[in-house]
């Protein structure tokens, strides 16, 4: 370890002595010696190219200190809160602090607070189960197979979204902060499925390029990939309501439906598997995964729901009900996807009752960001679910704050 205190030795010494007789006049070292060990040191190299180093001189000579600030001019006033928004602020965007929305760098916090790492997990049961012969039925193996062939590129569609589209287009520092953590946690979870896969010896190929290659996991990548193209164009700029509203179609798009609705299916099969100590390993990393991807939804919703505040104007009543419509939309993919994935029923399921859980769902995301529930009375048929993920990591900053955080190695199937 660096200890800064023996560079300053000689100026920290206090002990007192006896006041010295008056000692000679150091006698200084020839100078002509001193100047020529500087000279030989100093003259064993020089420029290659004097005409490029002039260049560069006169390149820094006409730097503009004041571009990249955002538009703001060198000496321009502290930020203020007030001049923070959501989207289209001219605000200093490399200034953190202050912050207006404290809910995005508590979400910073927590998410960072619950990192975790694929290889903590132990596959040995997984692999042993999945190479024996009667360890699982053909429903069970569908069920893993369709599941990491969806994720395994479901969280690099959201991935690339937030790099490409979504992070130039919100203007606060602090929910910049959360999307770049968001970013990084996606990343986690595509090295997760690749972990399990790679585990069980499966063909990464066919995994991987399922989503190009199995109609149900098609269509919601598809659809998902529909809401992104737009905003990833280079020239494509936020400022009327137009534009406005098309960025909050890709927010709705990814986070109520993609990883508020097509995640729900396949991680109630998995954790269903996980409780019946069937493929425990996949299930935790399954359920890790899950506590990640409830926050995102929540920090998601939180970020629509402060836009809406903020730009009254984008939610009319034309606009409501396209946005009541495309969750509609996400919602028949995920039945669909539920009854090719379940054929016949497995694991205390079918698609019937997903189908139920699934119209919950559904209701309660339209009612997280203030629309008309659209199946009343849908029940929740999986009341494990509830607790596992509504009632522990689905509230958001509108209607109360989570205070229960776990890290990795704390996650219980109680």
């Amino acid at each position: 370890m660096l200890n800064w205190d023996e560079f300053h030795e000689d100026d920290t010494a206090t002990a007192e002595v006896p006041e010295p007789k008056k000692a000679p006049e150091p006698t200084p070292a020839p100078a002509a010696e001193a100047t020529d060990e500087v000279r030989e040191s100093a003259g064993n190299y020089q420029a290659a190219d004097q005409d490029r180093m002039a260049r560069a001189r006169k390149s820094l000579e006409e730097l503009d200190v004041a571009a990249g600030l955002e538009e703001l001019e060198m000496g321009a006033a502290r930020i203020e809160v007030d001049d923070k928004k959501m989207i289209n602020a001219r605000a200093d965007l490399n200034q953190l602090v202050p912050f207006k929305y404290e809910w995005a760098w508590q979400k910073y916090l927590d998410g960072s607070a619950n990192h975790w790492m694929p290889q903590e997990v132990n596959m040995n049961a997984d692999i042993a189960l999945w190479k024996s012969n009667d360890g699982l039925t053909a429903d069970e193996r569908r069920i893993v197979e369709r599941s990491l062939g969806y994720f395994s590129t479901a969280d690099s569609l959201v991935a690339n979204n937030l790099v490409l589209a979504l992070y130039r287009l919100i203007t606060n520092p602090e929910c910049r902060q959360y999307l770049l953590r968001q970013a990084f946690e996606e990343a986690i979870h595509t090295h997760a499925y690749q972990y399990c896969v790679e585990s069980l010896g499966m063909d990464e190929g066919e995994v991987f390029n399922m989503y190009r290659e199995v109609p149900s996991v098609a269509a919601k990548s598809a659809w998902s990939l529909k809401h992104t193209q737009s905003l990833a164009r280079p020239d494509f700029q936020t400022g009327t309501v137009e534009t406005d509203q098309e960025l909050l179609r890709n927010l709705i798009a990814f986070y109520c439906v993609t990883e508020g609705i097509f995640f729900y299916c396949g991680f109630s099969q998995i954790l269903s598997m996980g409780r019946r100590n069937k493929m425990t390993g996949v299930a935790e990393q399954f359920q890790y995964i899950l506590r990640d991807e409830s926050m995102h939804l929540n920090f998601g919703v939180d970020m629509i729901n402060q836009i809406k505040i903020e730009n009254p104007q984008l939610w009319t009543p034309e606009f409501q009900d396209e946005v009541t419509q495309m969750i509609l939309e996400g919602t028949e993919l995920e039945i669909s996807y539920a009854r090719d994935t379940m054929p016949r029923g497995v694991l205390g399921m079918n698609a019937a009752i997903m189908e139920e859980y699934l119209h919950f769902i559904c209701n309660r995301r339209l009612a997280q960001i203030g629309l008309k529930e659209q199946f009343p009375g849908a029940q929740n048929p999986f009341p494990w679910m509830s607790e596992i993920i509504d009632l522990r990591k689905e509230k958001n900053f509108f209607e109360t704050r989570v205070t229960e955080y776990q890290v990795g190695g704390a996650l219980s199937w109680d």
